[in-house]
């Protein structure tokens, strides 16, 4: 059965002002455009405001400023979308794991399992490792030896998480990640590559969460370190000896070369590529797409790409690029011959 809320209820959860009916009943969250009677909906951007007066929610989660807009019962809020995120988790479906080890596991010796712990099939752990209480295992995670989980976290199926690594309590870890595996180190002897040993560990904080498919390096020499409340979007490389600070957040796809610092409360967008080695500062925003290659000493919103364009235009504004070389030579030699004439005529 579905669980209904009264108005009255979610209005209470996120300390909204209500206008309408307390008594209404909500059964579930969906966007303006396909909401139906019993959903409630939300409205943050502007440009959905279109959506507003014709949708069919029960209900609209909305700023003061566009309650004259709103066909029936509103929830006033400062931030909508927080809201939202507050709403949608009671709607969240609740997966249900049974404490036990599947039969098809492999348990390593001396390891420390929590009679609360769930093992689905095909799992494989290590030796020396612990999983504290409410850990869930999913199906065909490989864990190494020397691991230490924390109390309520969860790892969907076909993570691995490498020898000596250390996970925080409620972390939550996606399908496909590799966490701990070796970082990119390599030193150059005659034309030929020599691996480096990676003798570092992983370590992740309290409340992480790494989306599907990310690769988390282990140390070369100190450990790599993911702060508390971080979250990481889908395919993101974090290479060895990276720090990153507590709740900073960072979209999909991005890159993060060894040994770069990133501050605190940071949020990168998708698609950005930080070089190795430098440190960014707590509170910076960096835009999508963007190439980090020097350090960021200020907070403040980075930005290093350009939108798209025509491609007749693009190709005009490609030459032109090539050429400011050139340009910038022609204005120098050009100021030099304008400041010898005004001394000359001094």
């Amino acid at each position: 059965m579905p669980r209904q809320y009264s108005l009255q209820e979610i209005a209470h959860l996120i300390g909204a002002d209500l206008k309408g009916d307390p008594a209404c009943s909500i059964s579930g969250i969906m966007t303006l455009q396909n909401a139906q009677l019993g959903q409630i909906s939300f409205l943050d951007n502007k440009r959905y405001l279109k959506y507003l007066t014709t949708t069919q929610a029960s209900a609209v989660i909305l700023r003061a400023e566009c309650l004259k807009h709103a066909p029936n019962n509103a929830l006033v809020v400062a931030d909508p979308y927080l809201a939202f995120a507050k709403i949608a988790k009671l709607f969240e479906p609740v997966s249900a794991f049974s404490p036990g080890i599947h039969a098809t596991a492999i348990i390593g010796e001396d390891c420390y399992i929590h009679p609360s712990v769930s093992i689905a099939p095909y799992v494989v752990i290590g030796a020396n490792t612990r999983l504290d209480e409410g850990v869930v295992i999913g199906a065909a995670c490989v864990i190494g030896n020397n691991v230490i989980i924390g109390a309520n976290t969860r790892l969907t199926s076909l993570v691995s998480v490498c020898a000596d690594t250390r996970i925080g309590e409620r972390v939550i870890i996606h399908n496909g990640t590799v966490i701990g595996s070796d970082g990119f180190g390599l030193a150059k002897e005659n034309n030929k590559w020599l691996k480096i040993p990676q003798l570092g560990k992983v370590q992740i904080g309290d409340d992480v969460e790494i989306g599907a498919n990310v690769s988390i390096d282990r140390g070369a020499l100190d450990d790599t370190i993911i702060g508390d409340g971080v979250k990481l979007d889908n395919q993101i490389q974090v290479g060895h000896n990276v720090r990153i600070g507590e709740n900073t957040a960072i979209a999909g796809c991005t890159g993060i070369a060894g040994s770069t610092h990133i501050g605190k409360n940071c949020m990168i967008g998708g698609g950005v590529c930080i070089n190795g080695h430098i440190e960014i500062v707590d509170n910076v925003y960096i835009t999508g797409m963007s190439s980090v290659v020097h350090s960021i000493s200020n907070p403040g919103i980075y930005s290093s790409t350009h939108s798209t364009q025509p491609q007749r235009e693009w190709q005009k504004n490609s030459i032109r690029f090539r050429q400011l070389d050139q340009l910038a030579k022609r204005l120098k030699k050009t100021e030099a011959l304008v400041n010898n004439k005004s001394i000359d005529n001094d």
